[in-house]
């Protein structure tokens, strides 16, 4: 089993190759390879290597592609806030990328499977709440309408049989660990994050804002589910939503308070941003992820098991 990493210097990316590394198999095989890939070749979990690939060069994605993988997670991306900012960036990378890496496997041959970590930003507009896994795709968003594009291009590779594709729409993953990046939801993970380790961070929304969100650990073990699933099982619904948990922030602020103590709550500051409203509000918080559950996908019981996670695989390491 050869398995390849695409966007894997990223903080999933990096988890993912931990856990894959740690399992030692996939699919029933043993790694033999493992490899994690960003624009600068990432410092590799032990078992892994590093390699350097811009997604976006067609002729170095299909030389990479082509060194023959079992297995592609295709989590490279520019975030949503930089994607709504920077429209050609998006195509380039989201979408033209995205391509790049679809025609190398496709070339390559073998129909590996491909993982493809698209988003709930593929949904927006008039939808019913709960949204159900066959409503009508209406992105708010750049960064949604390109993640929603590459589901359809992944499904059409999947039914010609070039690869065994699924598309998986994350929720937002909180709490994550580093420092803030430029997604218009990075603030979901920062006000949390840092009050938690003694330093301030500012709340952009009300606390009545929901909040469709899953945990670091839910999502990696999702995600090596999603390679593992079957298939025939999938059928002919090759993108669908992940699980995950509806919470207000308020709701999320008092859980972190039931955790770690009322200070960390206090170091919230509350000014409004009307750019990161103008792109969360276009969001969905409410969603009944009825396929995901019966393939086996999970969530998450309690924001507060949210916490303690943070607590002990990003803080006390």
């Amino acid at each position: 089993m050869r398995a390849l990493i695409l966007g894997g210097g990223g903080f999933l990316g990096r988890k993912l190759a931990g856990a894959l590394a740690a399992r030692g198999s996939l699919r029933g095989a043993a790694i033999s390879r493992l490899a994690q890939v960003d624009l600068a070749a990432p410092e590799p979990v032990s078992g892994a290597e590093g390699l350097a690939l811009d997604i976006t060069d067609r002729a170095a994605t299909a030389a990479l592609l082509g060194q023959g993988w079992d297995a592609i997670f295709h989590l490279a991306a520019v975030v949503s806030g930089q994607a709504e900012a920077e429209l050609e960036t998006g195509l380039a990378v989201n979408l033209q990328g995205s391509l790049n890496v679809l025609e190398g496997a496709r070339a390559a041959g073998g129909a590996p499977v491909l993982v493809f970590a698209s988003s709930v930003a593929v949904y927006g507009g008039d939808v019913p709440d709960p949204l159900h896994d066959f409503v009508a795709l209406q992105p708010q968003t750049s960064y949604g309408a390109q993640k929603a594009a590459v589901e359809l291009l992944v499904s059409d590779h999947a039914r010609r049989g070039l690869i065994d594709g699924r598309s998986v729409r994350l929720p937002t993953v909180t709490v994550r660990p580093g420092k803030p990046n430029a997604a218009a939801s990075s603030f979901m993970s920062s006000i949390f994050r840092e009050p938690l380790q003694g330093q301030t961070a500012n709340c952009p929304v009300g606390e009545d804002y929901p909040i469709w969100h899953c945990s670091p650990r839910v999502v990696i073990r999702n995600l090596i589910h999603a390679a593992e699933v079957d298939g025939a099982a999938l059928g002919a619904t090759r993108a669908f939503a992940l699980p995950g948990r509806r919470d207000t922030v308020g709701e999320m602020i008092a859980a972190m308070t039931r955790v770690a103590g009322p200070e960390a709550a206090t170091r919230i500051t509350w000014e409004r941003d009307p750019v990161i409203e103008r792109i969360v509000m276009g969001w969905r918080a409410g969603l009944r992820p009825d396929h995901a559950l019966r393939l086996g996908f999970v969530a998450d019981a309690s924001f507060e098991d949210n916490i303690r996670g943070f607590l002990e695989d990003d803080v006390a390491a």
